[in-house]
């Protein structure tokens, strides 16, 4: 029997090394603003943000299975509770322990530019 394909497991440095290497990076400069923090310094573009969903229900516990049986499963828990699953349309999907609400409150933040 094949043994399943592994997971990808995002390592992590200080949230702010990562975001600050973006930010000036000249090829990320422009996209810097529409990055999602899906915790623990690890970014994914918002652009590219399908669904962001719980992971309690069986669906999503398949997608979850199916994703690592892909090679498309992208660990960025640090080793905590999954709280919220983000899908992408390059069809990988995103594990986060971030509450979804959370996230979503990320995104629609990044999509109407910083509160003032």
């Amino acid at each position: 029997m094949n043994s399943p394909p592994p997971i990808h497991r995002v390592a992590s440095g200080s949230a702010s090394g990562k975001a600050a290497t973006a930010a000036s990076s000249p090829a990320l400069r422009g996209a810097a603003s529409r990055l999602l923090n899906v915790g623990y310094g690890n970014l994914v573009t918002a652009s590219r943000v399908v669904a962001i969903v719980a992971p309690t229900a069986s669906p999503m516990r398949r997608l979850r299975h199916e994703a690592a049986e892909r090679g498309k499963l992208v660990d960025a828990t640090e080793g905590r509770r999954t709280r919220s699953i983000v899908v992408l349309d390059s069809d990988h999907v995103v594990l986060s322990a971030i509450n979804p609400e959370t996230l979503a409150a990320r995104l629609v933040e990044d999509d109407a530019g910083p509160q003032a």
